[in-house]
């Protein structure tokens, strides 16, 4: 009996330090990244690839936001770069930017988002911006408690890399 108490113990705490440190299962609940991630879509979260290499733009990743809320965007820019918003159209070091999956539903409205910058990406900080544009609370968006732009993320901020969904 002891030593299947044993066992049991040992495949717990074997599953804790997995959850903790390799991966762990998340859920989408709000719209900002369709069409890529449909509300409701279950995401397979890996915590390792970031202690490797640091997050690149095109990736989709898991972080703590301004009011330390979980949140799932897409990689814009990183440090060292220089981000705009222009029109809706963002430029990366005065380039426009090939974003084949974003949405803008509602192209024809002028919003708050569609133009910021240009932004000098500091060292260790991302710039992000969900999929679905135009609903999104984002890098685009967020404001600091005096109501200034606070658009970056620091790395230490980053939970881990979206590998697929389930």
């Amino acid at each position: 009996m002891s030593r299947i108490i044993y066992l049991v113990v040992l495949g717990v705490l074997g599953a804790l330090a997995l959850r903790a440190w390799v991966g762990e299962g998340i859920y989408i609940a709000s719209g900002s990244m369709e069409p890529t991630l449909e509300v409701g879509t279950h995401l397979v979260l890996d915590k390792l690839t970031f202690q490797f290499r640091d997050p690149r733009r095109g990736d989709i990743i898991a972080f703590r936001g301004p009011e330390d809320e979980e949140l799932v965007k897409r990689v814009i820019a990183v440090g060292g770069e220089t981000v705009e918003l222009r029109q809706k159209l963002v430029l990366i070091d005065g380039k426009p930017l090939d974003e084949s999956y974003a949405r803008h539903k509602r192209a024809g409205e002028a919003l708050k988002g569609d133009n910021l910058g240009p932004l000098p990406v500091p060292r260790q900080h991302l710039f992000v911006l969900g999929d679905n544009r135009d609903e999104s609370k984002d890098s685009a968006s967020w404001l600091d408690a005096d109501g200034q732009p606070q658009p970056f993320v620091p790395l230490g901020k980053v939970r881990g890399l979206i590998r697929g969904f389930y």
